[in-house]
């Protein structure tokens, strides 16, 4: 199978996942994620299709929004032997993204990794990211924010705080690190200006 039909496979299989998710990690997001992927890929010269690939399929088994991980892994490797990646691509391509989570604090080992991991947090900063945060907030019950500082903990301003703003700082590649600073300027004044609008 010819490289470009894999790759409308896996948007196809990716489609059919992640479609009507309301939390932020929906198509579109595992969209937006291939793409940056893969044009820092071809800025910092790596492997074109083992980063957009691992693009599509990076949150696939992910524990936030898969209640069997294993199983999802599982299909995911069955899917792609299915259109012909070899062992290879596959191990590549889980290698890349076994270890972005945010949450795991994890560096991957990989080139490929490191770049899927960029190409995700990105689209957690800026104005897609703003959405992103409210979306996922909403679809967890979350509060916006609290005036008791005992009740902001779990509110959709205080994941910018504890998570959003340090992503500028864990970029990998150049590429991430200069697109990450205008985003990260936008959360700053976003912040700033939701904050005033508060009191």
């Amino acid at each position: 199978m010819q490289t470009d039909t894999k790759m409308k496979a896996i948007k196809n299989y990716v489609y059919t996942i992640f479609d009507e998710d309301p939390t932020g990690h929906d198509f579109f997001h595992m969209k937006r994620v291939a793409r940056m992927a893969r044009f820092i890929a071809v800025k910092e010269g790596s492997d074109l299709f083992i980063c957009e690939a691992a693009g599509w399929v990076h949150d696939v088994g992910d524990k936030k929004l898969f209640s069997n991980r294993s199983k999802a892994l599982e299909q995911l490797n069955h899917f792609l032997r299915s259109i012909d990646c070899t062992a290879t691509d596959i191990n590549a391509i889980r290698e890349a993204v076994d270890n972005i989570s945010f949450s795991r604090g994890k560096i991957p080992a990989s080139i490929e990794g490191k770049i899927v991991q960029d190409a995700d947090r990105l689209d957690a900063i800026g104005a897609i990211g703003v959405a992103r945060t409210f979306s996922f907030g909403g679809a967890k019950g979350q509060l916006l924010w609290h005036d008791s500082e005992e009740k902001r903990q779990n509110t959709s301003i205080q994941h910018f705080y504890d998570k959003l703003l340090y992503l500028k700082g864990l970029m990998h590649t150049r590429t991430a690190k200069q697109i990450a600073e205008q985003r990260h300027r936008f959360m700053e004044m976003y912040l700033q200006q939701f904050l005033n609008e508060w009191q």
